[in-house]
């Protein structure tokens, strides 16, 4: 197995369908859900795991779309949110990358090994190595 482990943002580590509103600021292009979600899980305890697998060799990757609609202009803002999410939310950990990417586009084609993803979809095209959100950290514990 490739030594990279890969992560959704929205509905993964970001609550964004959480944010009251989500919908209504995606089509009116606000950046709000992207800048205010809240993370789903303990990042501590996250950036601990990640910072000690990175350690022992792992790749750390964010692969994560944008908005299904909206402008060149608003995806390019939702890009910097995004960052600007992880930057403040996991400051510790020192992905190899972050790929902010067209909505629906193959995440398979950007990373191999492992992706935790909300979409049911994503996971059935990556194919092995693709786990859903309810057990990242058990997952990532019981890696070497």
């Amino acid at each position: 197995m490739n030594k990279q482990i890969n992560f959704d943002m929205d509905g993964t580590l970001a609550d964004f369908y959480g944010v009251e509103g989500w919908l209504s600021d995606l089509i009116e292009e606000r950046t709000r859900p992207y800048v205010v979600a809240k993370p789903l899980l303990n990042f501590s305890s996250l950036a601990r795991l990640l910072n000690r697998l990175q350690r022992e060799g792992w790749e750390l990757q964010v692969i994560s779309w944008v908005s299904k609609s909206g402008s060149a202009e608003y995806h390019e803002l939702i890009r910097i949110a995004k960052l600007n999410w992880l930057a403040r939310h996991l400051p510790s950990v020192k992905w190899n990358a972050v790929i902010i990417t067209a909505y629906g586009e193959a995440k398979e084609e950007h990373g191999a090994g492992i992706l935790f993803d909300d979409n049911e979809d994503v996971r059935e095209a990556w194919g092995e190595g693709a786990y859903d959100v309810d057990n990242i950290l058990e997952v990532l514990k019981g890696l070497k």
